[in-house]
């Protein structure tokens, strides 16, 4: 069995009773376009394959099989709290939070950014899924918010971003960033011009890491590129750019240790 190979954050290493790990592609049975340890339960790939890299995952989380809370992601700014994980029936949110120990908490992505949240003192954890849309609506201040209703405090949460598409891979078009600027102009920052005419590189990191700051949490993020390292990580943009079907996904977890 392949070993898996997930990416830690020393911010988030550091604290105790907290079990963490931003899943990589290694370590899984998935074939195909989703070699390796694909969490995708809406991708296309083999279920059996994509419940064996859960379980696989959830062993390493020390958590049950059954017991990792992933919902059902669809890019809004929406967060909720729960004390169970969901099967069949996942709700439609991009943040989860929770005290519950034993329960991890999942995000899937493949460009999009991963962030996990954790205030130990109070026992609280969060997860949320932000790609730009997401990010731009208040995702990831909406997780904080949950977070809040159970007792943590801004000032004491680390949040870190994990892997997540680079601003040296992020092109978009012309129209892409009047939204940010019809937010605030000073978002100008996060574009530089493209090589393509009236195109742009958007740096999603920043904007992610740079909002997680204003909200008054510790933010800081790993800095790995999701569409530049193939070997480790599942692209949604990458995929498109060579016409593939379907991609996998990578699973971005934190439970509080029973």
């Amino acid at each position: 069995m392949t070993e898996l190979t997930p990416v830690k954050a020393p911010k988030l290493a550091h604290i105790s009773g907290i079990q963490h790990a931003f899943f990589t592609r290694e370590g899984g049975v998935s074939k195909g376009i989703y070699e390796g340890l694909n969490a995708g339960l809406g991708s296309g790939d083999d279920r059996n394959h994509v419940v064996e890299n859960r379980n696989r995952m959830a062993a390493y989380l020390n958590v049950p099989d059954d017991k990792i809370a992933s919902p059902y992601q669809v890019h809004s700014p929406d967060a909720i709290v729960t004390t169970q994980a969901w099967h069949e029936d996942r709700p439609k949110a991009d943040g989860v939070v929770t005290n519950t120990p034993g329960l991890a908490l999942g995000i899937v992505t493949a460009d999009c950014g991963p962030v996990l949240f954790a205030d130990a003192g109070a026992g609280v954890i969060g997860a949320c899924h932000a790609g730009w849309k997401g990010a731009a609506n208040g995702v990831m201040e909406s997780t904080i918010e949950q977070m809040e209703t159970l007792g943590a405090q801004p000032k004491n949460i680390t949040a870190v971003l994990g892997p997540c598409i680079s601003q040296a891979n992020y092109e978009v078009g012309p129209n892409f960033p009047a939204s940010f600027l019809e937010l605030d102009t000073s978002n100008a920052s996060y574009f530089i011009p493209s090589t393509k005419h009236d195109h742009h590189m958007f740096d999603l990191t920043g904007y992610i890491v740079d909002r997680l700051a204003k909200a008054g949490v510790n933010s800081n993020a790993v800095n790995r590129c999701t569409y530049a390292e193939e070997d480790k990580f599942y692209s949604y943009r990458r995929t498109t750019h060579r016409n593939e079907p379907d991609y996998g996904r990578q699973l971005s977890a934190i439970v509080l240790q029973a």
